[in-house]
């Protein structure tokens, strides 16, 4: 255990920490290596893919899109910010990582997951637009409009993040400092503390909510009056339109919240390290690797995109 000189008192300041990583055999580790290795290209190369469909079709820019290219951004460094740490960490005898970079890595994440909720709100109220108000979408989801929501998710997000990590900064990490965990895990770094964490888990509980709660709670009230406005004029044209511009959403709105409302949010007094585990790798590696596969395969304007640019790179390699 590598240790600061300073210390205070008769407790040792901690100055790195020892991640446990995944709970598997020692023979398992060349397999699952080469899964996760796999699982991040894919998430990389098909988030990327995405952006540039939507940068090189002008049919595709729209607000929905927008965020859209937004949300693959995010995916992308989402991934980036654990996948990496645990690929080497697999190939190391030792898992360690700095004081530094455990907040470093803690900011990220908590960055890149919270514009991920906001992105996913402003998506359903687009939706919300789209099929309520079609005759008005182009009015309400002006340029203007879109670029706020844009703008004020990131700042918040920005915002939230920082203000963790300087409350993290001045907790107190003695003796103890291994993780049973992958990557640095707000609620697995503050069961090491040997400060006072109370108001650091009154922020949680707060901007939690704001994170969370208030985004899902707004994304189902977007939908509810989706519902309510196809079912005041049922038609199978109209419930048709109303999956087909709302499905892809949807799946990826349950996989994002189904998994982190269920560990974070609706935690069982059971719970082991390896369930937190698995379901944290659902979240921060599987959802952002399935999500490119969710809008290109159940989206028209994603295949057209694709086909232009496929047929694109035909003709110039004719001429």
């Amino acid at each position: 255990m590598k240790e600061a000189d300073d210390t205070k008192g008769n407790q040792t300041i901690v100055s790195e920490f020892l991640l446990l990583g995944l709970p598997i055999q020692p023979e398992l580790k060349a397999p699952f290596f080469a899964l996760f290795l796999a699982m991040y290209l894919i998430t990389v190369l098909g988030n990327m893919l995405i952006i540039l469909l939507i940068y090189v079709d002008s049919r595709v820019h729209t607000p929905m899109y927008l965020f859209l290219s937004n949300l693959s951004f995010s995916d992308t460094c989402f991934s980036s910010v654990t996948i990496p740490k645990l690929l080497v960490n697999m190939q190391s005898p030792k898992s360690a990582i700095s004081y530094s970079d455990c907040l470093a890595q803690l900011y990220f994440f908590l960055l890149f997951a919270d514009v991920e909720s906001f992105l996913l709100v402003a998506m359903a109220y687009d939706r919300y637009v789209a099929i309520c108000y079609p005759l008005h979408y182009t009015v309400i989801m002006s340029p203007k409009l879109c670029g706020s929501l844009l703008a004020l998710s990131w700042v918040l997000t920005f915002s939230i993040s920082l203000l963790h990590i300087l409350l993290v900064s001045q907790v107190e990490f003695c003796a103890n400092n291994i993780i049973p965990h992958f990557f640095c895990d707000m609620s697995a770094l503050l069961k090491l503390a040997c400060s006072d964490i109370h108001i650091n888990e009154l922020m949680i509980f707060i901007f939690g909510g704001l994170v969370l709660v208030v985004p899902f709670l707004l994304i189902v009230a977007s939908y509810a009056r989706i519902l309510s406005s196809i079912l005041k004029v049922p038609s199978i044209r109209g419930i048709h339109k109303a999956f087909s511009t709302c499905g892809s959403h949807l799946s990826v709105v349950s996989l994002f919240y189904g998994t982190i409302i269920g560990l974070y949010l609706c935690p069982s007094a059971n719970n082991s390290t390896i369930k937190e585990t698995v379901m944290s790798i659902m979240y921060t590696v599987v959802t952002p690797m399935l999500n490119p596969f969710i809008y290109s395969l159940r989206n028209q304007d994603m295949k057209g995109a694709f086909k232009k640019l496929l047929e694109g790179r035909k003709l110039s390699f004719s001429l």
